[in-house]
This record gives C-alpha cells, structure tokens and sequence, in this order.
C-alpha cells in the first residue's frame, strides 16, 4: 500500500499530432532518445526522482515500459481507436486510471511520458509542495508546464474524469501554486517530428555543457 505521493506517468494516447511521423517511425515515444527511447528516458528520470509511480500506457508500449517498471506498477488500456473498444478513452481516462490504481496515495503527480528532458528535482518539487496546496503545477520563467500535482481530497474528481478534457478543470476550480524551477524541461514536450529533432538538440547540448564543463 502505498502512502506517499505517486507519479502518474501517462503513456496511452494516440500521439495523433506525429503525423505522418508515425506512419513512417512508429509511435512517438518509442523514438529513439538519449541513448534510449522517449518513454524510456522519461520513466529514467522520473525513477531517479525517488518517488513511486505508475504507468498507464498500451500494450504496443509494453515492453518499452517493461524495461524500466514491473508489472504490478503498469495499467494497460486500449488503444485509442481500438475496434469493439465502448470507453471514453483520452487523457482524462488515462489519469482516472492511474490514480484509481493508487487509490490510498497522498496524493498524484500526472507527468506525461513525452517529456524525456524532465529532471529528477522538477518532479520531487513539485511533490514537495503539494502538503500544502490541493493543486500544484511546474512553472519556467513565469510558465506553465508539468508534471501536476492533485491532493488527495481531490481523489473522487480524477477518478472520474474521462476522455481528452484531462484535468485542466479541476486546475481551474481549485487553488493552484506554481513551483518556479531553472528546469526548462517541465515546457518541453513531443508533439510533432520537429519538436523530436528540438528536444535532440537540446540533450545534445546539454551533454557538450556537462562533458566540457
């Protein structure tokens, strides 16, 4: 049982915005990152933060999860599109999944899985805030980004939230604090082909910086 705060890892849409993208490479986040995949190096940075997670991802994604979560910590749904499928399937779903998975934690941090420059003390702050704020969220320079961090008095709402609205009413309902950080990674997401070549070259320079530093 677990009574801390868990990481909800989100890794069950479509990625539809890859495009054509993914008719040619395959699916966003198994695209090839870091000396790993986009999922792979997200789950890393996430693992590094100390804190306990889940995944709520597909069976195409499974064995990429595999490698870096057990079993007991993985929710498999259907893929969005799914024939014989009659779910609200989305974002929305994705997090009542998770969170309904970890019912007795204090409290969710919802990180989607296509942010791989995440760093390990973005997710451990903002779940250091949350004891004092029922909504939480990572901010750079003044911007809004993720993960987000929900309180356990808000457990009945995300567990029923459902398809793609996710939680941005709940953010807009209840109090929430920004957690300023220096990691420009909590902006930086994978939509489209390009923002995988941008988010490549960031990595690549902050290498240079950390090997000639």
């Amino acid at each position: 049982m677990v009574h801390g705060p868990v990481v909800v890892v989100l890794a069950a849409g479509q990625g539809s915005r890859f495009g054509g993208a993914a008719r040619r490479l395959g699916h966003k986040l198994a695209q090839a990152f870091a000396g790993s995949t986009v999922i792979g190096s997200t789950l890393s940075n996430v693992l590094h933060s100390g804190l306990s997670l889940v995944v709520v991802t597909t069976e195409e994604l499974q064995p990429l999860v595999a490698a870096f979560v057990p079993s007991d910590d993985v929710v498999l749904l259907p893929a969005v599109g799914s024939d014989g499928v009659d779910l609200p399937l989305g974002m929305g779903y994705s997090i009542a999944a998770g969170v309904s998975a970890r019912a007795h934690a204090s409290g969710w941090v919802v990180l989607p899985a296509d942010m791989p420059m995440i760093q390990p003390e973005s997710v451990r702050a903002v779940a250091g805030a949350m004891p004092q704020h029922p909504v939480v969220y990572a901010q750079h320079r003044g911007r809004r980004g993720h993960p987000v961090g929900f309180g356990a008095e808000l457990y009945s709402e995300l567990a029923m939230l459902s398809g793609d609205e996710g939680a941005r009413r709940l953010v807009a309902r209840y109090p929430a604090h920004g957690v300023e950080l220096p990691d420009a990674g909590v902006l930086m997401d994978l939509d489209t082909e390009a923002d995988l070549q941008a988010l490549r070259t960031v990595h690549a320079a902050r290498r240079r910086i950390v090997t000639t530093g």
